[in-house]
């Protein structure tokens, strides 16, 4: 029976690399397990385990444990890849976070600039030119609003 066990059912890689005979009547099974040799030669030649009414469900547990700490395994691979993949992700993130905070700086640097130093110099060069009247400016320059900022076109 192991042998048309092993050639009928025994498909590797789509299926598992052993199978299990069951022998429904304890006595028998005592028998078959009592001669060593013989579930050694089942084991071995055919890949088959041989299981009892008792012993059933104790074997199908502990298949279970294996394949669930198997897939667990398999999990926590793929897990350890993506983190991998993010750690390398993060490097460059923050690469770009440390350059666009430089330009930022560069920037309010500038506008600081153009805030302090440059107003103050427009504002002390144009302290003797008169002030108009709103009307008066907005008809000589046209292309402002009324908020004094120009106008897109």
């Amino acid at each position: 029976m192991a042998k048309d066990i092993s050639t009928k059912y025994l498909s590797v890689p789509d299926t598992t690399n052993f199978a299990i005979m069951f022998v429904p009547v304890e006595n028998i099974y005592a028998e078959v397990i009592r001669r060593s040799k013989l579930t050694q030669e089942l084991r071995d030649k055919w890949n088959v385990l041989v299981t009892g009414p008792t012993t059933l469900g104790a074997l199908l547990s502990s298949l279970q444990m294996g394949f669930r700490t198997l897939a667990i395994e398999k999990r926590s691979n793929d897990v350890w890849t993506t983190l991998g993949a993010v750690k390398t992700e993060f490097s460059k993130f923050g690469d770009l976070l440390e350059k666009a905070k430089k330009n930022i700086d560069s920037a309010s640097a500038t506008i600081e600039q153009l805030q302090g130093t440059r107003t103050k110099a427009i504002k002390r060069k144009l302290r003797e030119v008169e002030v108009l009247p709103t009307d008066q400016a907005a008809s000589l320059l046209p292309d402002m609003g009324e908020e004094g900022v120009w106008d897109e076109e």
